[in-house]
């Protein structure tokens, strides 16, 4: 048999023996971008086989923590993609307005970047107070690091650019602290959002409502996964409600693509029929 099926084998196992024994499910992941991860982590754990990496994580629950870090990839930046907030700012906000309240459930929040950039436009287009935003992921380092809210200093010109294409109001300094080498975001960003343990591939939806965000976490799920998320979402938002998406990802020959219209097709935002 040749190594490379071997090997294949090897990372359905593993992928198995995680769901049974930690109840983190990957099983629909797309298989090529679960290999690339895990082929990176044999190296970063230096071991020679998935079947080596296999024993270990199963007998060492900190090193399935540690091998949690590389099958979610926690990257993420403030005011990713700033056309899309800009949009959202422009054409979705004044919707919103309209509610007496909202609820806003930013799904695979990661490391908190998108919590503090959503955030910090309803507080400009002042709907922060009555708001409560749910952000949520499966990867409890990451929502720690979320909660906190500390990054590091020289990603913030960066930010402060995407900020400023978003359509920002104001000076982006004026949301956080600089202290040595990193930047402490403002706490009253973060007094309305509950940070939650979530998986899209095995729990249930939240409550009722209007905008969903989940951008840049269904390019790594197969089609019956991310129909499973459409699901989630569309049980989820209210009437009329809305639903953002990352660049590369679309409701297009989804099993929900006639459940919702599209608002602004470049930017992937969606509205519920």
């Amino acid at each position: 048999m040749p190594a490379e099926h071997t090997s294949e084998i090897e990372i359905r196992l593993l992928i198995e023996a995680i769901y049974l024994k930690y109840s983190y499910d990957f099983r629909n992941y797309s298989g090529a971008s679960v290999k690339r991860r895990i082929q990176h982590a044999l190296r970063q754990f230096g071991c020679r086989t998935v079947s080596a990496l296999q024993e270990r994580v199963l007998h060492e629950p900190a090193q399935f923590m540690e091998l949690l870090q590389y099958l979610t990839i926690p990257v993420s930046e403030m005011f990713r993609d700033p056309e899309h907030f800009l949009v959202l700012r422009r054409e979705v906000v004044p919707l919103l307005k309209t509610y007496p309240s909202l609820k806003v459930w930013i799904a695979g929040c990661s490391t908190g970047e998108e919590v503090y950039s959503m955030a910090i436009l309803l507080l400009e287009e002042g709907l922060l107070e009555r708001t409560m935003i749910y952000a949520t992921d499966i990867n409890p380092q990451s929502l720690e690091r979320a909660r906190q809210g500390i990054y590091s200093l020289d990603n913030m010109r960066a930010y402060t650019l995407n900020y400023q294409r978003a359509g920002g109001a104001r000076a982006f300094s004026d949301y956080y602290t600089a202290g040595y080498d990193h930047a402490i975001m403002d706490s009253r960003l973060r007094r309305n959002v509950t940070f939650a343990d979530h998986s899209l591939a095995t729990d249930s939806v939240f409550s009722e409502t209007q905008l969903v965000s989940c951008r840049n976490v269904l390019i790594y799920f197969n089609k019956a996964l991310q129909d499973r998320a459409f699901g989630l979402f569309h049980e989820s938002l209210s009437h009329r409600g809305f639903l953002m998406l990352g660049s590369k990802e679309t409701l297009d020959f989804s099993a929900y693509s006639g459940a919702f219209e599209t608002l602004a097709k470049p930017e992937r935002i969606y509205r519920k029929l």
